[in-house]
């Protein structure tokens, strides 16, 4: 981890973790005062599927799930989730009563591709949104605008983690939030306090991890 000041937050979940280091963390959008990191919950199975055995809860029968689309490399933890919804009988309108687990290509522009022959798992159908955090929501709302450009309807959105309770008119649902970390704060870049203190950046941080400076 970047700082020596690390902490593994237990919940009442087994092999559900919350696990954060404090310090001075920078990514494309914003700043912030803790890293989150999330690689063990998108790698080891285990942890994949408990995070997709709590994200399930936040989700009712009556909400239609043909596809979930993973962005932020969540492909363990999307496949374990579209196991759970079917297990509980969530509905899906898809021909084959299944649900598609796919990724995004990204353009030099940032904007979501799909290739043609996974354009088919998009278009028409209901599409849950998988990613591993929401703070600016920029991301997510390229995935909304992706979708709606592919003839898709997005059927909700949910993270590991997130600042905010809506992405444009939808509602995000998450393990875990700001309230989990009382003092988590997050800044644009050139209001960030740490930085007008002179205290500089452990770490570069995104989707895949930290670099360390």
């Amino acid at each position: 981890m970047p700082t020596s000041t690390t902490f593994k937050y237990e919940t009442k979940r087994k092999n559900l973790y919350l696990r954060v280091a404090r310090g001075h963390f920078a990514t494309t959008n914003c700043h912030s005062n803790y890293y989150i990191d999330v690689v063990a919950q998108k790698t080891r199975l285990s942890e994949a599927q408990a995070v997709a055995e709590e994200l399930r809860t936040n989700f009712y029968y009556t909400t239609v799930v043909d596809t979930i689309l993973c962005l932020d490399g969540t492909e363990v933890i999307g496949a374990c989730l579209a196991d759970q919804l079917e297990k509980a009988e969530f509905t899906n309108l898809n021909a084959h009563k299944s649900i598609y687990v796919v990724s995004p290509e990204t353009t030099n522009t940032s904007q979501l591709l799909f290739r043609d022959n996974i354009v088919p798992m998009i278009a028409g159908k209901n599409v849950l949104i998988l990613a591993v955090s929401v703070a600016s929501g920029k991301t997510v709302e390229g995935a909304i605008d992706a979708i709606n450009y592919y003839g898709g309807k997005v059927s909700g959105i949910c993270a590991i983690f997130s600042t905010v309770e809506k992405c444009r008119e939808f509602p995000v649902y998450s393990v875990f939030d700001p309230t989990d970390l009382p003092d988590y704060h997050q800044y644009p870049a050139q209001d960030c306090p740490l930085c007008k203190a002179g205290q500089k950046i452990d770490a570069l941080v995104n989707c895949h991890g930290f670099s360390k400076l």
